[in-house]
């Protein structure tokens, strides 16, 4: 099973960076974590994107979902995607139409989006749309077995571990979460854990719902993770600061997520 980034930016993109999205791939099936602004023409240099078998997201904020509707425009326009020939492609009576899983209440939150300029149904027609329920034992998308966890964030949020039917490793993605015993059980002995690691200190006021990389190292090192990448983490931020501040906490290997960066588990 292979992790590639496609986006690791907070809720701001980094200069020339996209929001949070991550490519899992594993033997022909093909998975996209997320898939916040930018994430869609960081996606096309490493997988055509009629090859996807499904887009999963953990919740519906921004900077984790908006690049869903450019690629729902594709689906729809592109030329290979048409039932005539438009040149070089010959038409096709059978469009790619990869699965969209979102949370409950996401499809209509979407719909409300794409509604704003009079085309509701975009997304719906390009995706085959369906929302998950985490009481569920798991989700099966071709080779790769889904779990859904609750974390705590400012709106409903889920961690999702990717592992292969055929064996193999566990990778655990915390998606936007505060400091939480959430993730004890669900994400224990993962072999590659990405937590976000969005502040340089804890929220000042109000409710609290990001990390620090400290933070992340102790969560990891709750979980007994075999290794921790930091993510949802700017470029204006000081990663070489942010990966002592993880190894302070946790004593297991560190890295902080670069765009294009692969994972094998």
């Amino acid at each position: 099973m292979r992790i590639t980034v496609l986006g690791k930016s907070p809720s701001w993109q980094d200069a020339d960076g996209a929001c949070s999205g991550y490519l899992v791939e594993d033997g022909d099936t093909c998975l996209l974590l997320d898939c916040g602004n930018g994430v869609f023409s960081k996606l096309r240099r490493f997988r055509d994107y009629v090859e996807v078998d499904a887009v999963v997201l953990s919740h519906m904020h921004a900077d984790h979902v908006l690049d869903v509707i450019p690629f729902s425009y594709a689906l729809t326009y592109a030329p290979r995607q048409q039932p005539v020939p438009v040149p070089p492609w010959p038409g096709t009576d059978t469009p790619a139409r990869p699965q969209l899983i979102v949370p409950p209440g996401g499809a209509e939150t979407i719909r409300t989006i794409v509604g704003c300029w009079g085309n509701a149904a975009l997304v719906d027609n390009a995706f085959r749309v369906s929302e998950y329920d985490v009481a569920d034992d798991a989700l099966q998308i071709g080779s790769l077995r889904l779990r859904l966890h609750p974390v705590p964030h400012f709106m409903p949020t889920h961690a999702i571990e990717v592992s292969s039917a055929d064996g193999g490793g566990r990778f655990t993605y915390g998606a936007d979460h505060s400091p939480t015993d959430q993730l004890r059980g669900f994400a224990d002995d993962t072999d590659l854990l990405m937590l976000e690691a969005t502040l340089p200190r804890p929220e000042r006021e109000g409710p609290r719902g990001h990390l620090t990389p400290g933070e992340a190292g102790e969560h990891a090192a709750q979980c007994k993770a075999g290794r921790l990448v930091l993510t949802h983490i700017s470029d204006e931020l000081d990663w070489t600061w942010a990966q002592a501040e993880a190894q302070r906490t946790f004593s297991g290997p560190v890295e902080v997520a670069r765009e294009g960066a692969v994972y094998s588990v």
